[in-house]
């Protein structure tokens, strides 16, 4: 026998989520608010923003089997399989694979009260039917009082190619620097849209990182007189609500055929970092001394391009090193606790 929790049963807390999508007892986390979807174009960006990363689902519960039917929408275009992760104590204890099955079954976890952690497959649309836990089994609500990081950026956020959901580069940081995670990146996205930067205002949070520039170049989308611009007056509408907050504004990562090539509107990544760079030191001559330019390159140069199987998105093993970096060069000297 076991015991049925649904979705929205108060002793659950759904983590990196930003709203819910509901069909009848069934929740689908999205990383942009439901209820305002028509002003978040393009499509492109909806459909990114229903892909879980990040989003966990936590509880302690002394039970030691754990299940759940969920929802399962295939995407033609997708070879993928999706992996869902399961940590107790903040420890990997084992994943299920997603093909085309409604349910999964997590065995053997151990037999006392745990935190226990399902991070939610990054690049797949996941809607929790209900949980099961063991018959008589406890369950109590896990309260998150590390501090809030909200980290803004690309397909190089969303982390399609991780090993598993727990290990993106996202992931990985926030539970070695001890940071409650929310996760905006939107793979093919991230093109300075201001929706998402009055998102990111209204939001609580500690620390804030924004990592920008590699769609904008692949799309054309802005150009030299558009681009500072828009990175000024993104972080200036954070900045209206999180004036003190510490803030990394990141430029583009190594991508040898992007370096020097001239796109649609004759802007490359050496340009762009310059840009992005010039915008930041413009924002901090107006006092804002908690704003922080990181070029790319410190965090993933020319000496990771093995790493690159497609000259731009990290691999598995690169999404690690990018962690490893982002500890180094970012979350251990600005976001202090």
């Amino acid at each position: 026998m076991s015991q049925i929790i649904k979705p929205d049963h108060a002793e659950l807390t759904w983590q990196g989520s930003i709203s819910f999508q509901r069909d009848g007892s069934s929740m689908i986390p999205w990383r942009i608010p439901y209820d305002k979807l028509e002003l978040f174009p393009p499509d492109a960006l909806l459909e990114r923003a229903e892909k879980p990363a990040g989003v966990r689902i936590s509880f302690y519960s002394n039970t030691v089997n754990l299940s759940g039917e969920i929802g399962f929408y295939p995407e033609p275009e997708d070879q993928d399989s999706f992996m869902l992760d399961l940590l107790c104590d903040g420890s990997f204890h084992s994943s299920i694979e997603f093909t085309s099955q409604t349910r999964f079954d997590f065995h053997n976890l151990p037999n006392e009260e745990k935190l226990i952690e399902l991070w939610l497959p990054q690049f797949m649309r996941f809607e929790l039917k209900h949980l099961e836990i063991d018959d008589g089994s406890s369950i109590r609500r896990y309260e998150d009082n590390r501090p809030k990081w909200i980290t803004y950026g690309s397909s190089i956020t969303h982390c399609r190619a991780a090993e598993r959901a727990s290990q993106t580069w996202p992931a990985l940081v926030a539970r070695e620097h001890g940071l409650n995670l929310t996760c905006l990146g939107y793979g093919g996205n991230c093109h300075l849209e201001p929706m998402i930067a009055r998102m990111i205002r209204d939001m609580p949070a500690d620390f804030i990182s924004m990592k920008i520039g590699i769609n904008i170049y692949g799309s054309a989308s802005m150009s030299i007189r558009t681009f500072m611009s828009s990175v000024i007056g993104f972080i200036e509408i954070i900045r209206e609500k999180h004036r003190d907050t510490p803030l990394a504004v990141i430029s583009p990562i190594y991508s040898l055929p992007r370096e020097e090539t001239l796109n649609a509107v004759e802007m490359n990544l050496q340009i762009m970092r310059n840009e992005i760079s010039q915008a930041v030191s413009k924002v901090q001559s107006y006092g804002d001394t908690n704003i922080h330019y990181i070029d790319g390159l410190s965090l993933f140069n020319s000496n990771h391009s093995h790493l690159l199987p497609d000259t731009l998105h990290p691999n598995a093993e690169g999404y690690k090193i990018l962690a490893q970096n982002f500890l180094k060069e970012v979350a251990v000297p600005l976001f202090k606790k």
